[in-house]
């Protein structure tokens, strides 16, 4: 079976999103420094995030009705969550507020180019995530964008262990990121909310017992409850979507906008001038991204037999029976099998096209 038509994928859409949201982070969160500590901004970023998309999960509950059924979560669901939870939420926030705190928001920004690259290597090299030459210079381009706004005066690292910290967060993010891609079926609200409940709240219970204190005001609380609710909560929702769609390494390949987005609102917010070197950083970015977006993949592969459950809708990939409740076009979710089927047709590395190159 050949179908040479290619369905709309809007992946990488959700990926640029969450690289937006995110990217916007870093210069607001170096603005309350000042007047929170790290380790305790880092659990209050990440209590925003949870407290704000629990809210959502919880109204949600109020209208079944147009709200599609997904996948429940099953025991090593929960066990891949902690881990993930671990390694993104835990470990890797400290880390960044411990660097940004010694460092520009400028130089953090480009400093997280690395969890791009960590993230593709490890999909690449470790998952076999399909590769090509297209997108490893995609990524080349991308990355050259960051070495040069690094190498320029105004982006010049400060610390080298403030440097440490943050790619080793960036480290922990790319763990984070490829074991978030086993899960990425399920309900992407209950897996933030319930990740950035528990390492939010961990992180401010240890914040105060190692000696953090209260404010006199709680506004720079509330900023940063906000901020963690746009940039981490909802930039880590559309992140899973995007990994649900296009995988885990041209998920973050988009996501190496993020950086970028950073420099560009250390501009406007915190003073930081337009320069060459980021005009042609912006340039290099933009033409490593699009190389990514117009990656055209297709050729004859096999779907072995497969019983899993996930949100779906009636396509090419589903044709099994289905209840009378599941009208066609409507998405669902259910237990199903997939027979073995031989077809070619442009793809990416989603829940069904993890197969060998």
């Amino acid at each position: 079976m050949h179908n040479t038509l290619r369905k709309p994928n809007f992946g990488y859409g959700f990926a640029i999103a969450s690289a937006v949201l995110f990217g916007a982070s870093t210069p607001a969160t170096k603005y309350l420094l000042g007047t929170i500590d790290s380790w305790l901004l880092a659990g209050i970023l990440y209590l925003g995030s949870g407290l704000g998309l629990g809210l959502v999960l919880t109204i949600g509950h109020f209208i079944p009705k147009k709200i599609p059924q997904v996948t429940p979560f099953t025991q090593i669901d929960y066990i891949w969550l902690a881990l993930a939870t671990l390694f993104g939420g835990v470990i890797a926030p400290v880390l960044l507020m411990f660097g940004l705190a010694v460092m520009t928001a400028a130089s953090v920004s480009l400093l997280l180019n690395f969890e791009t690259v960590l993230t593709a290597l490890i999909a690449w090299l470790l998952l076999k995530e399909y590769t090509n030459g297209r997108l490893i210079l995609g990524m080349v381009l991308i990355v050259a964008g960051g070495v040069i706004l690094a190498w320029s005066e105004q982006s010049k690292i400060e610390s080298i262990l403030g440097a440490a910290m943050v790619i080793t967060a960036c480290l922990a993010w790319a763990v984070d990121n490829n074991i978030t891609r086993k899960i990425s079926t399920a309900n992407p609200l209950k897996i933030v909310a319930i990740k950035s409940l528990v390492a939010g709240s961990t992180n401010v219970g240890l914040a105060f017992l190692l000696g953090a204190q209260l404010f006199n005001s709680w506004a720079p609380v509330l900023i940063g409850t906000i901020i963690g609710f746009v940039g981490y909560g909802l930039s880590i929702l559309c992140f899973i979507l995007g990994l649900r769609h296009i995988g885990t390494g041209r998920t973050s390949a988009a996501f190496a906008l993020a950086p970028f987005i950073g420099v560009i609102f250390s501009i406007f917010f915190l003073g930081d001038t337009l320069s060459s070197p980021l005009i042609l950083a912006g340039v290099l970015m933009f033409l490593g991204l699009l190389l990514h977006l117009t990656e055209h993949h297709a050729h004859e592969h096999r779907h072995e037999s497969l019983l899993h459950q996930h949100q779906h809708v009636h396509d090419q990939h589903h044709q099994h029976p289905h209840q009378p409740e599941h009208a066609h076009g409507a998405s669902h979710s259910h237990l199903h099998q997939h027979t073995p089927l031989l077809h070619s047709h442009p793809h990416y590395p989603d829940i069904h096209h993890r197969h060998n190159h």
